[in-house]
């Protein structure tokens, strides 16, 4: 009998080099592929928008946000994801899937979308210039402030798209992309950063 064995492996496996890239000198921008995290999708149920609310509060200690923003807690970070809608991003199974339906599958229907995203975060001095050839969402820190979101599209491809905390004075980008498209938009964000120099890496740490 033949054996199996299940590898996981990241979408971004091979295409990830690890390194500089680009023009040479201080690199403009950085990206890199976080990896090993828990992402659940959670809707809310037909009439059940504010039974979900309640059971979020309950859970986090935070609201969802019923606006595109992103919301933290000490050991999750809630996205939205679209009305009555939000993510629930983590690490370390605390809330997977498993540990989310105990408290909201009477009012939500849940979706593991942990292995169906990639994530990538994106920083550097140039990251919002990068961004710009990309997307049509207005990045400016007035327009789009520390905690903001928004479902839209990268080079015609569906992200979800927030603003996390800044890292060393400058803005951190988050990015959700479907594995099946994330290493044709990881080459698309090469290339639209080659000329400010990338520094590409990836992690296990939630940013």
């Amino acid at each position: 009998m033949a054996e199996f064995s299940w590898d996981v492996r990241s979408p971004l496996d091979r295409a990830l080099v690890s390194g500089a890239y680009g023009a040479r000198g201080d690199a403009g921008v950085s990206l890199t592929e976080i990896r090993n995290f828990d992402l659940v999708q959670v809707m809310a149920r037909r009439g059940k928008a504010t039974e979900l609310a309640k059971a979020a509060l309950a859970r986090f200690g935070v609201v969802a946000s019923e606006t595109p923003k992103a919301v933290g807690t000490a050991d999750a970070t809630l996205i939205w994801s679209g009305p009555d809608q939000f993510f629930v991003l983590s690490k370390g199974g605390k809330h997977g899937i498993a540990e989310l339906a105990l408290s909201l599958a009477g009012s939500a229907s849940l979706s593991d979308q942990s292995h169906a995203r990639v994530l990538i975060s994106i920083s550097g001095t140039k990251a919002r210039a990068m961004l710009a050839k990309l997307s049509s969402i207005d990045l400016h820190p007035d327009a789009f402030a520390v905690g903001a979101a928004a479902a839209t599209s990268m080079d015609h491809t569906s992200v979800t798209l927030w603003r996390g905390n800044d890292r060393d004075g400058l803005a951190v980008f988050n990015v959700l992309v479907f594995a099946t498209f994330a290493e044709s938009l990881w080459h698309t964000m090469l290339d639209s950063a080659a000329e400010y120099g990338v520094d590409i890496s990836h992690s296990e740490e939630l940013t």
